[in-house]
Order: structure tokens, then C-alpha cells, then sequence
């Protein structure tokens, strides 16, 4: 037997582990929020996942990060812009909106990616992919307008105006959906430097990089942060742990021994988890109409993407993540 055999029912119990820990992400960040501000929150996310990869990723990969070229470090610094964007507007979402269209709409990022992949990778989008999207568009406009009309008597009352409720909520919604198109940026970009690094100090790279460009923003935006209560940190600290390195981690992990299609698919488990989640300790209970809706958006990821992410494993998992 091989050193790294393991049973083949193993992996299998350990996906569901990953999909708890990404899916407290969106909790934990609404903990923080009663005191910290997003951008700081973003900031100390990936810095502490940082922090805690940088001695491992020294001792055991030190000669590859000397190895590393300038044309492969500012692919590094273009790939941590773009997931300090993704995570800068995600985290932002969630002062705006529900945790279930957050991040339902989030987990869009499948769907991006065949989007965008043409253009920028010359690959040739499957006609699924298109029926995929279809189907998660009206998913998607069903979960927007549930947020911003009401039903009154004689027909739908919406408001979308600046400051409005309904406003901010579609505010909060557009921030998910940005922050999935720049995670679909961020896992193309991520191919390209897949090729030549591997994944710890890829990882550990990319985190340090978008940890610098958030901290830039934090201090531009929100100023040096002040003492927080020391729950506040306690949260902090979970974030990066927990959903950061645990769970991206335990989907790493599975891909060496479960199809990519198989693992895509798990991970549309995380939204699912973090409604539950959101019900248990934020009292949130989502609409019916939303819950339709979010069932049509993540059917037509998971339509759009299984195909796909059985061919392409290395654009798994997502990092937001």
C-alpha cells in the first residue's frame, strides 16, 4: 500500500467538514460587523491566513519562492488584486443584504468563469453552459426583486432609489455579483501561475498579496483600526482559520482523491450551509420566493459547471470564498 493510501470512504466524509467551514464564513462576518468595519475585516481575513501559512510555506517551499521570476510575481500581485476586490465587495454585500442572496449570488462564480473564458482563454463555452445561465438568471431575478418590491394591494410596490431599503438591499446584491465576477478574474488568472507554482506558496503568494492591497485600502478608507473588544478578534481570527484555510483547504485536498465534477458540486453546498447557518444564529428566514429562487440559481451552476469542472480541475476550488 502507498504511504498516502487512504480509504476510499474517507474523502467522502471530509467534504461535507469543508462545506460546514466555508459556509461560517458569512456569519462570522456579521459577527465582526457590529463593530469593524468591512475593508478591515477583508484585511484581517487574508493577513492572519497569511501570517499562519508563512512559516510552513518557508521551511518547505522557500527554494521555489527564490526560484520565482518578476513575470510570475506580478501575475502574483494582479491575482491578489483582483481577490482583494472579490473579498473587499463580498464582505461589503453582507451590510446590505441577506445572507442568502449574498451569497447565492456569490456562488455565481461558475458561471463567470464559462462567461469570460472565451474572451480571455479562447475556450469554446458549451451550449449548456448557456442553458445553465439562463436558468440562474431568472433564479436571480427573482431573489432581486424579492428583495427590493413588496406585495401591496392593487400590484408590486418596488423602491430602488438611493437609501432606500430596497435600494440597499439591491446595493448589497450587486456587490455578491461583482465580488463573483472578480472571483471568476481571479481563478483565471490563477490557471496561468497554477502551471509553474504549487499550491501552498501559490496560495500563501496570493494571500499575502491581496492581504497587502486590503490593509492599502483599510487605511485609505477606514484608517488604523482601533482596539476592538477582544470578541471582535476571537472572530477575526476564526474567519481566516476556519473558512479560509479549513475549508479551502479540505476541497485542496479532496481533489487528489474525487473527480473535480464531484467537488464542484459539493461546493454548492456553502450556500445552503451558511442559510441554515444565518437561520440558527442570525434569526434570518429567507422568503419562499428566494428560496425558489436560489434553488434555480445554484441548479443552473451546477448545470453549467459539472461538465466543465470535470475537465478543468484546476479551477477548483473557489478561494472566497
Amino acid at each position: 500500500m502507498k504511504k498516502d493510501a487512504i480509504s476510499p470512504a474517507i474523502p467522502y466524509l471530509i467534504v461535507p467538514l469543508g462545506i460546514l467551514a466555508v459556509s461560517t464564513a458569512s456569519i462570522l462576518i456579521r459577527f465582526a460587523q457590529g463593530s469593524a468595519p468591512s475593508i478591515t475585516i477583508a484585511a484581517f481575513r487574508l493577513g492572519l491566513a497569511a501570517l499562519i501559512l508563512l512559516p510552513y510555506t518557508v521551511i518547505k517551499h522557500g527554494q521555489e519562492l527564490r526560484s520565482l521570476t518578476w513575470s510570475d510575481l506580478k501575475f502574483v500581485l494582479l491575482a491578489g488584486l483582483i481577490l482583494a476586490v472579490h473579498f473587499g465587495f463580498w464582505i461589503t454585500s453582507l451590510e446590505f443584504t441577506s445572507v442568502a442572496s449574498s451569497v447565492v449570488l456569490v456562488t455565481t462564480t461558475p458561471l463567470w468563469v464559462s462567461l469570460l473564458a472565451p474572451v480571455f482563454l479562447g475556450e469554446k463555452t458549451p451550449g449548456i453552459v448557456f442553458a445553465g445561465m439562463g436558468i440562474a438568471l431568472l433564479g436571480g431575478v427573482i431573489i432581486a426583486g424579492i428583495d427590493v418590491c413588496v406585495w401591496q394591494i392593487g400590484g408590486f410596490s418596488c423602491q430602488v432609489t438611493a437609501g432606500s431599503p430596497g435600494g440597499q438591499t439591491l446595493l448589497g446584491d450587486l456587490l455578491a455579483l461583482f465580488g463573483a465576477v472578480a472571483a471568476a478574474s481571479y481563478l483565471m488568472i490563477g490557471r496561468h501561475l497554477r502551471r509553474k507554482i504549487s499550491l501552498t506558496p501559490y496560495v500563501f503568494l496570493v494571500f499575502s498579496a491581496a492581504a497587502f492591497f486590503l490593509i492599502l485600502a483599510m487605511l485609505v478608507l477606514d484608517g488604523i483600526p482601533p482596539r476592538y473588544p477582544g470578541k471582535v478578534y476571537l472572530w477575526l481570527l476564526l474567519l481566516a482559520v476556519i473558512p479560509q484555510l479549513l475549508g479551502h483547504s479540505i476541497f485542496n485536498w479532496s481533489l487528489k482523491y474525487l473527480p473535480a465534477g464531484y467537488v464542484s458540486l459539493n461546493l454548492l453546498g456553502e450556500p445552503v450551509g451558511s442559510i441554515i447557518l444565518a437561520y440558527i444564529f442570525l434569526d434570518e428566514v429567507p422568503p419562499a420566493m428566494k428560496i425558489i429562487g436560489a434553488i434555480l440559481i445554484l441548479a443552473g451552476i451546477g448545470l453549467a459547471s459539472f461538465q466543465q469542472a470535470s475537465q478543468e480541475k484546476d479551477l477548483l476550488p473557489r478561494e472566497n470564498l
